[in-house]
């Protein structure tokens, strides 16, 4: 079972790093140097398609090594409270960024983005925002475990 944890955890946190890491690339470099580079429609079709097929899989790996990584920490130890809340709160953030991923990927939405409404500016920052607190509950919850295995 060790390989299988230690496979589950690896695609956790690299499926992870790539969809926070993607965004904040997105966000700070791509859509910037899309704006100075002028109208170029198929260039930006073609990064918004392949950045929505790598968030969907970013998804899928997440919920699957996600709900495994839950269950395996959840039936192996006595857990106290401060740890069932932060991962209560982990997986309602990562729900949120779920939401909020597949929300902005429908091309509705992408046109409303052209429009500039002050969600449509604000989707892309709390996404990541949402990103970056994923990341350190996910730290947080494995000093937690650590701290109640030492405990022991």
């Amino acid at each position: 079972m060790v390989g299988i944890d230690w496979l589950m955890r690896s695609a956790h946190v690299l499926a992870g790093a790539v969809w926070v890491g993607g965004s904040i690339m997105y966000l700070v470099v791509v859509i910037p140097a899309l704006r100075l580079g002028g109208p170029a429609p198929k260039v930006s079709a073609a990064i918004a398609a392949n950045f929505k097929r790598l968030t969907n899989l970013c998804i899928g790996v997440l919920l699957l090594s996600g709900g495994y990584l839950v269950f395996e920490r959840l039936t192996q130890t006595t857990l106290g409270l401060p740890y069932v809340l932060t991962l209560i709160l982990k997986i309602v953030a990562a729900l949120a960024m779920f939401a909020l991923a597949l929300y902005m990927g429908q091309s509705d939405v992408r046109k409303l983005a052209r429009r500039s409404t002050r969600f449509s500016q604000t989707a892309p920052k709390l996404m990541v925002a949402l990103g970056v607190l994923v990341f350190v509950l996910g730290a947080l919850l494995n000093l937690l475990f650590e701290l109640s295995i030492a405990s022991r």
